[in-house]
């Protein structure tokens, strides 16, 4: 049960890359300038509490139903593609009423702030280090992810529409190579 600075750095960071919100700044203004409600605090409620459940009952939940973790992984993988494409394409391929709850949580919480690779990065973390450790981890990055989901106007503001659209479609380009790799990745599992 021990709690030390360095893998609690390490454990931090781990899913600083993984959630990666800063990365998806330009898919939350995307999804304002839609219309849809962005509301932070909820958002990053029920981002901690997929990962909390995730983190102590993952395996166990994704056993039940019969879906192993590469299957769960490659699933995300296509969700967040499909956000890719609409970044690049200016398309809306998720249909949402802008005044429902829901808009906060999908694609939001999931799969950008605790998708398939954060949940999957839980399972994972769970094997080398201890839980408070990896629950001081989740807790410093949804802090992070609050204060980020607070500031995104002020994003908005500062870059300008030109800098949006450059953003929109280069993190676009990014969410495409990272699901690819989360998919080839997890393919392997898939067929082996």
């Amino acid at each position: 049960m021990d709690l030390t600075l360095k893998d609690t750095l390490t454990v931090t960071l781990v899913l600083f890359a993984v959630i990666d919100i800063l990365g998806s700044i330009p898919v939350i203004v995307t999804l304002r300038e839609k219309g849809r409600n962005i509301a932070p605090g909820k958002a990053t409620v029920a981002a901690g509490l997929l990962m909390l459940v995730f983190l102590f009952l993952g395996e166990q939940l994704l056993g039940l139903i019969g879906i192993d973790t590469q299957s769960f992984a490659t699933a995300g993988a296509i969700v967040i593609f499909l956000i890719g494409l609409e970044m690049i394409l200016g398309i809306n391929l998720f249909q949402g009423h802008p005044s429902s709850e829901v808009s906060t949580f999908v694609p939001l919480v999931f799969p950008l702030i605790a998708g398939a690779g954060t949940l999957t990065t839980l399972i994972a973390l769970k094997s080398t280090y201890t839980t408070p450790t990896i629950l001081v981890g989740v807790l410093v990055n949804l802090v992070v992810v609050y204060g980020v989901l607070r500031a995104v106007p002020w994003f908005q503001r500062q870059l300008g529409v030109g800098g949006l659209e450059v953003l929109r479609r280069a993190f676009g380009v990014i969410l495409i190579a990272l699901a690819v790799k989360l998919f080839k990745s997890n393919w392997v599992g898939l067929n082996g």
